[in-house]
């Protein structure tokens, strides 16, 4: 097969990998920066450019799309996906997952554990959007921080208030959830690719940090899931329409609770803590799929 990885950086780890696993399989790979390529959309046959030359023809398309170029990103994504090329996620999958509070709504529609979640449009509210979310300490969430990035651990009520006006004040759109204290500032990434989570790791916040993404300092180690958490990400995963996601969950006193479902996971964390070849499950389940043109079940919103 000829497959196109769209990614913005081919030293990147995950995309190395991908291309790694992909040749080691007999496929030829070509890394694609989506912000580079550009279309020509027409009624009789479109195509995708880059440097002055028309794109040749793939059988499948691995989106590696970073949150800042999601809108141009997913485009191109949607361009191929028109072409009748395999998408590894779909686009819709993808915009659906970058959208923290519509994925959340998606997920509480189909009754999956979630940390209780606010959110509001005037200061007004801002006492009653605490009170829902069960008082402080509480969580502050911007809706486009990634990484850890735009979140904040409120401690006391008029830390929360204060913190909620600052962003309400520059018109940043928020969210506001509950703080899952029995966490102690860990929580797992379960690997889900088609049906099976096919690796997963703990990951722990370092001292005096709450949040535990590997960006923010934290330590990963292999972990052992319960069947509620590997049902809960599979779920997760599916109701987004994705094919490959890590699925973030918490361990609360009352089951697992998903933060977030991401559709373009990195591998080097997963790959390290459980030494599973992780690029080589994704190439694998290309080969599957994508002759047949199949996609996951797709999602509704």
């Amino acid at each position: 097969m000829r497959i196109a990885i769209l990614s913005r950086d081919k030293r990147l780890y995950s995309t190395r990998r991908l291309v790694e696993a992909a040749q080691q399989s007999g496929h030829e790979v070509d890394v694609l920066d989506p912000l580079s390529c550009y279309m020509n959309i027409n009624a009789r046959e479109s195509s995708i450019h880059m440097k002055g030359s028309e794109l040749p023809a793939y059988d499948a398309v691995i989106p590696r799309i970073g949150a800042s170029v999601t809108f141009y990103g997913t485009a191109v994504l949607r361009q191929f996906e028109m072409m009748g090329v395999y998408p590894l996620n779909e686009s819709v999958a993808i915009s659906r997952s970058r959208d923290k509070l519509r994925s959340l709504q998606l997920l509480s529609r189909k009754g999956i554990g979630l940390p209780t979640t606010g959110f509001a449009n005037k200061p007004q509210d801002i006492p009653d959007l605490i009170d829902m979310v069960g008082g402080a300490p509480l969580v502050i969430k911007l809706l486009e921080g990634t990484q850890g990035i735009g979140v904040v651990l409120a401690e006391t009520r008029q830390a929360a208030e204060s913190v909620i006006e600052a962003f309400m004040g520059m018109r940043a759109n928020i969210m506001v959830q509950e703080y899952i204290r029995e966490a102690g500032g860990a929580d797992i990434r379960c690997f889900v690719i088609g049906d099976k989570v096919i690796a997963a790791m703990k990951r722990q916040a370092k001292e005096g940090e709450f949040r535990s993404n590997l960006h923010r300092g934290g330590s990963a180690s292999l972990v052992k899931l319960t069947p509620a958490e590997r049902a809960t990400a599979i779920k997760a995963a599916k109701t987004m329409g994705l094919n490959v996601a890590g699925v973030d969950i918490l361990r609360s006193n009352h089951g697992p609770l998903v933060m977030e479902v991401n559709s373009s996971p990195g591998l080097e964390g997963i790959e390290s803590a459980t030494s599973k070849d992780v690029a080589k499950q994704i190439i694998g389940f290309i080969e599957k799929n994508a002759k047949a043109n199949r996609t996951r079940t797709k999602g509704r919103g």
